[in-house]
């Protein structure tokens, strides 16, 4: 099962100014992988050079400073050298905090992938990637970018409220992006 719906208007949170993000649209697709598990891919444009927004999304230490749904992203120490990130989401859903810790191991294949695969945490399952692709109109040019994600709760995690949240935290966390890219090159 695939669904897909475009938002052009969202609730931003209310430290949101920038109300021309508001008019920016961002695509959601929900595929249903098995009975618990999703993929939930994202996709918007973002005027500005792939360069600029790989800068922002590798700078994962200050990815909580602007992303809404992540209260905290540091690299910690990779048994073979590479990038390993604890990060933790905070959420209220259904009037109860909700907190969700991950391990990930990252590969960067630059300028147009950021993959991800957990190795601990909260989940039975977590991965994704980050895509980056240059797109050029008339005379500006920017960057397609496309985040993906395969997510498979645990059992005593309801995988209908999972997958809600989970659709519109990418929907704000995508524009906060865009806004943090804009707001850094201006």
């Amino acid at each position: 099962m695939t669904t897909q719906t475009d938002f052009t208007e969202l609730d931003l949170p209310e430290s949101t100014e920038d109300s021309d993000l508001q008019s920016q649209e961002v695509s959601i697709q929900v595929e249903k992988l098995s009975e618990r598990q999703r993929q939930i891919t994202a996709h918007i444009h973002i005027p500005q050079a792939v360069e600029k927004v790989w800068q922002i999304l590798t700078d994962y230490e200050t990815l909580p400073d602007f992303i809404p749904s992540l209260a905290k992203s540091c690299r910690i120490d990779h048994p073979d050298g590479g990038i390993r990130l604890e990060q933790v989401g905070a959420q209220k859903l259904l009037n109860i905090n909700f907190c969700a810790r991950v391990i990930l191991d990252v590969e960067e294949i630059f300028p147009q992938f950021i993959k991800f695969q957990m190795v601990e945490g909260d989940f039975k399952g977590f991965k994704g990637h980050w895509q980056l692709e240059p797109y050029s109109l008339a005379d500006n040019q920017g960057t397609n970018l496309c985040y993906m994600i395969q997510v498979w709760p645990k059992l005593t995690m309801p995988i209908s409220i999972i997958e809600r949240r989970l659709h519109k935290d990418m929907q704000v966390n995508l524009l906060a992006v865009r806004q943090r890219v804009c707001n850094l090159v201006n």
